[in-house]
């Protein structure tokens, strides 16, 4: 069957016509119209949405993308409207992604006529070397899967390259979280599937005779380590984490003893573990609680004697427990973001002793983080899953804290208000957070910034009214000045030209 049958020469063009400007309702109907209602649904059931819709982020696609850029021997292609694309591969080298990112144009007539699908499909056997890839991924944005273009119509491989198409509109996933999570379950999957089927490459880092843990989650390079030297005196290892660097780790990742949802959206990562056989313990190894917890957790899914939980523990919380002692925080703090791990850092800031009255993540709730929930709730904590902007916001104003964490707007509005605040992308994310090393870079970078507030204070009130109200702009030296008669002028034309309306005879 060609690509042109399975597409809706109607409506779908007509939404898809209208690009990422059509709205949500209209993409999802044209993408349901144009065959994709299976693809939609499991999206919709995969990655649940909040009462307020989804939550203000950055393009979703840029998560998968950025997952497919980090790979060894990966290429990417992207099928979307140029603008989309463009902004896709600025952001993705901004974050560092010295990588070719391939992109397959479109017009009307290619999109109508499904010659894109024959586009992608020739770019694709084009690109598919085995000497220079084991993979090649294509993402649909959200045009071409409004307008039905079915990538799952591709070859599932070529000369042994891997060919995985996979669909992340704007209008089916929620955040740029989540769409992490729909190119490494993809991923998980068709490994698990080879696996499944015969002997695979063996992985770079495979260790005999060692049981693993899969970290899911994109987490800080120390961490991983840090993590290992908890979980030795069980006798565990540290599996490739996932989203995973190259091909071969996607099996080492399967092969562990127990999935470790450090990071709580991974809902199709998990669900390939659970098909594979491999119990999931959620959190994570942060402060002292959760340490304990964890530990307990992975030991038990792990059939770990008591006795070497008890050694495991027993090496490493002393250790937490001095680093908490020694570096205590004297501040309320708010904490916001679209990174997974929110809770995770709301529980350690809490540990060392901040307030934190309100922690908001654009993240869904999911059974993986409901210890956090509880833990952080019982310390009259308030958890926002699918948190907006405004709703951030409107914490951060009520809470008036020492120091925000947060997203970029939220970071400037807290600014403006005289509040020292902070980006959890680079602030927070861009640190350690398990065990005590965790517990050392997060209070003292939170410590050093709430100090601050009285500065800010003084800045504001230094600053005040510039650049805001008449002052707001460039080219303006004094107040405009204000032409009183022309209000009414313009009036006298508006009124005109509506009589003139009025009386033109229906019809003409």
């Amino acid at each position: 069957m060609s690509a042109s049958a399975v597409i809706d020469q109607d409506r779908p063009v007509e939404a898809a016509g209208s690009g990422c400007h059509g709205g949500r309702t209209t993409m999802l109907e044209a993408a349901k119209a144009a065959g994709k209602s299976e693809t939609m649904d499991r999206l919709l059931a995969t990655y649940p949405r909040g009462p307020h819709d989804q939550p203000q982020s950055m393009c979703p696609a840029f998560g998968a993308l950025r997952v497919g850029l980090r790979m060894r021997r990966t290429a990417t292609i992207l099928s979307g409207s140029a603008c989309c694309v463009y902004g896709l591969t600025f952001t993705s080298h901004f974050y560092g992604a010295k990588r070719t990112v391939g992109y397959v144009p479109f017009n009307s007539e290619t999109l109508v006529t499904g010659q894109l699908y024959e586009d992608i499909r020739n770019a694709v056997h084009e690109i598919a070397k085995p000497a220079d890839y084991d993979a090649v991924v294509v993402i649909n944005l959200c045009v071409p899967t409004a307008s039905g273009v079915p990538l799952d119509r591709l070859p599932r491989q070529i000369d042994g390259v891997r060919i995985i198409g996979i669909d992340v509109p704007g209008f089916g996933v929620p955040t740029h979280a989540e769409a992490k999570d729909v190119l490494a379950g993809a991923m998980l999957r068709y490994a698990r599937l080879e696996a499944q089927n015969g002997p695979v490459q063996r992985p770079r880092s495979m260790t005999e005779r060692t049981r693993t843990i899969s970290l899911i989650g994109e987490l800080f390079p120390v961490d991983p380590v840090g993590v290992g030297a908890l979980l030795a005196p069980m006798g565990l290892g540290v599996a490739p984490q996932l989203p995973a660097r190259e091909w071969r780790d996607l099996y080492a990742a399967l092969d562990c003893t127990v999935a470790a949802a450090v990071h709580p959206f991974y809902t199709a990562s998990v669900r390939e573990f659970q098909a594979a056989g491999r119990p999931v313990v959620g959190s994570g190894p942060v402060g002292l609680d959760g340490t304990a917890d964890w530990l307990d957790a992975i030991g038990k899914a792990a059939g770990v004697a008591p006795s070497l939980i008890d050694a495991a523990k027993a090496q490493s919380l002393p250790a937490i427990r001095a680093a908490l002692d020694g570096n205590r925080i004297e501040a309320r703090v708010t904490v916001s973001g679209y990174e997974g791990s929110e809770l995770l850092v709301a529980r350690l800031l809490s540990e060392a002793g901040a307030e934190v009255p309100y922690v908001g993540t654009a993240c869904p709730r999911t059974d993986w983080s409901e210890a956090d929930r509880q833990w952080l709730t019982a310390r009259g904590t308030h958890v926002q899953y699918r948190a907006s902007l405004e709703q951030d916001l409107a914490a951060m104003q009520e809470v008036r804290p020492d120091l925000a964490i947060g997203t970029t707007p939220l970071v400037q509005k807290a600014k403006e208000l005289g509040i020292p605040a902070i980006y959890f992308t680079n602030m927070v994310s861009a640190r350690p957070l398990f065990g005590a090393a965790g517990v050392g870079a997060l209070t003292r970078i939170v410590a050093t910034q709430s100090a601050g507030k009285d500065r800010f204070a003084r800045m504001v009130s230094f600053f005040d009214g510039v650049g805001s109200g008449e002052s707001t702009g460039y080219g303006w030296q004094g107040i405009p000045e204000s032409h009183p008669g022309a209000k009414e002028r313009f009036r006298k034309v508006r009124e005109s030209r509506a009589r003139a309306e009025a009386n033109i005879p229906v019809g003409n």
